[in-house]
């Protein structure tokens, strides 16, 4: 998902982008005070970069990765912001009869950022995926506890994270008296208010030719989420390669180039 402004700015508007989980997360703002409209953004990534830092798989410190260190030896205790998402994560794997995994982060062996691309051998991949099952991630809310039952397994956060780390953005600049505001995140946009007197403009990618749009939606509450196998992915032996991995498979899944949910 894209954002659009079409009007020229009759009263204060700040645009501001900054690196957050991974991606560069833009917050647009409208309001009558700009010293208010700075404040409210400096603390709206504030926020955001303290939950990233709560459940990056790529800070050895943070409680997801400890949850990953110490699986088949003892529960971790995580902050109740981890338990939401952990939560929410077993609950997504239940409805969709394990189509989404956060175990997946034990498939170590597929890599797609830039530089580190590389096809892995068959039977690494099968080795890793005898790891994944979040019938073996145990809960324990009252203890405020998470545990992997088996060494070796991992949380990867990546599929569900993003979205909720940008909704706490957007509740840092309510709670700071913006009614007007556009968080954007790497395929996820969040809006509330206007721009200018007008709804804000939401463009809808083209999972075949991302750089394409196949249509605009007007929206001043809600959110538009999108994801695809355009986003991360490379070529070997004349096949693409994507970064969504089926965690029954343990392979890039096959079916639909990308998928997009609008909430207004």
């Amino acid at each position: 998902a894209l954002w659009a402004a079409t009007a020229k700015a009759s009263t204060p508007v700040l645009r501001t982008q900054r690196p957050v989980v991974g991606t560069a997360v833009d917050i647009v703002v409208e309001g009558a005070d700009a010293q208010q409209l700075r404040s409210a953004t400096e603390h709206a990534f504030a926020r955001m970069r303290e939950l990233e830092a709560l459940l990056s798989k790529y800070d050895p410190q943070s409680p997801v990765s400890r949850v990953s260190a110490a699986a088949g030896k003892h529960p971790v205790a995580v902050p109740p912001a981890v338990m939401a998402v952990l939560r929410d994560a077993q609950r997504i794997h239940a409805v969709t009869d394990g189509a989404f995994d956060v175990t997946v982060g034990g498939l170590k062996a597929w890599h797609f950022g830039e530089g580190v691309q590389q096809m892995p051998q068959a039977e690494e991949v099968a080795r890793q995926l005898s790891l994944v099952g979040a019938q073996d991630l145990v809960l324990d809310t009252n203890a405020g506890t998470a545990f992997l039952r088996r060494r070796g397994m991992a949380l990867d956060l990546g599929g569900i994270a993003k979205l909720p780390i940008l909704e706490a953005g957007m509740r840092v600049l309510q709670e700071h008296g913006i009614d007007n505001a556009m968080v954007n995140g790497g395929g996820d946009v969040l809006v509330r208010g206007q721009l200018q007197g007008r709804d804000w403009r939401v463009g809808l990618r083209d999972p075949r030719a991302p750089e394409r749009i196949l249509g605009v939606l007007a929206l001043n509450e809600g959110f538009v989420a999108a994801s695809g196998d355009y986003e991360r992915s490379f070529i070997h032996a004349g096949r693409r390669y994507h970064h969504i991995l089926d965690p029954h498979t343990g392979q890039p899944t096959r079916g639909p180039h990308g998928v997009t949910l609008a909430s207004s």
